[in-house]
């Protein structure tokens, strides 16, 4: 039988290897493609170590006096440090009771069936078509009324942006947790009944632990949902609940705008979504994915 022997030069290259100039142009294409994400962060960044003087005017991309100071001046100008508590007691507030809820609602569809299954999950599937701002005006006329007629002030409170971030929320965490509860093999809960852990404590005890990764997402969605929200933010809340976002408004004044104040508070601003994102991008990414493919 002849053998047949493959030339040296081919039997390197593997048949899945690509072209050399595909390789060249994935590699232009990311550096440019990175480079138009990060200018819009340079601009922030170097706007903020400029005095107001420099920033004022026509942009100079490489800038001559750095300062720090409006690092300083952010806290001073406007009342940030209260803005930035509401903004983490609203956003945790919101952020925890969506994931509780959520939880337990979805375990429930994914586990038992039960008379309107269907009608609940199309129902808060449904609810995500709709535009926020066609809710608006609805609930400054619930909580206002509300407040009149009991005395509960929703309007203009934390908790009543709480719960207009919960209605948000909510409808899509457990939509996604229902997908990634169904990815969890039923024979965990099995096994742990057979230990004799009840219902609840085989989901607190097994489950829960086994979707990690998609609570993870749908804690770090509810979180952002609540802490980069405007539209609501600056009709449900007044001058003592104040958050973040509708804060930095303040920096813009009738005589002036204080440019690199407003693009150093946003980089602080940043800085606590930036951080969680980053830590929790490894439970972030899987819980997507496990949740996008069931």
């Amino acid at each position: 039988m002849a053998s047949h022997t493959v030339p040296r030069g081919r039997a390197s290259r593997s048949p899945m290897a690509s072209p050399r100039s595909f390789v060249w142009f994935r590699r232009v294409f990311l550096t440019l493609l990175a480079g138009f994400v990060l200018l819009p962060v340079y601009v922030m960044v170097s706007s903020s170590l400029k005095p107001l003087e420099d920033v004022s005017g026509k942009f100079e991309w490489l800038p001559t006096g750095l300062t720090i100071r409006p690092y300083f001046d952010i806290w001073e100008t406007v009342p940030l440090r209260k803005y930035f508590v509401n903004s983490l007691i609203v956003a945790g507030s919101a952020t925890v009771l969506s994931v509780i809820i959520a939880v337990f609602a979805a375990y429930a569809v994914s586990r038992y069936t039960f008379r309107g299954k269907r009608v609940f999950t199309v129902t808060v599937l449904s609810t995500q078509m709709f535009p926020g701002i066609l809710f608006l005006l609805p609930l400054f006329l619930i909580y206002v009324n509300i407040g009149d007629a009991t005395g509960i002030a929703l309007f203009g409170s934390r908790g009543g942006l709480i719960l207009t971030y919960l209605t948000f929320s909510l409808p899509f965490s457990i939509w996604m947790l229902i997908g990634y509860f169904e990815s969890v093999p039923r024979e965990l809960d099995e096994a742990a009944m057979v230990d004799g852990c009840g219902p609840l404590k085989a989901l607190i005890r097994v489950v829960v632990p086994a979707a990690t990764p998609g609570i993870v997402a749908v804690a770090v969605y509810a979180f952002m949902t609540a802490w980069g929200e405007v539209l609501f933010a600056s009709v449900m809340t007044t001058e003592n609940t104040r958050t973040l976002a509708v804060g930095l408004q303040g920096y813009s004044t009738q005589n002036d705008v204080y440019w690199n104040q407003i693009m150093a508070a946003s980089l602080v601003v940043s800085i606590p979504v930036v951080a969680g994102f980053l830590l929790l991008q490894r439970y972030l990414v899987a819980g997507l994915t496990a949740g996008a493919v069931k």
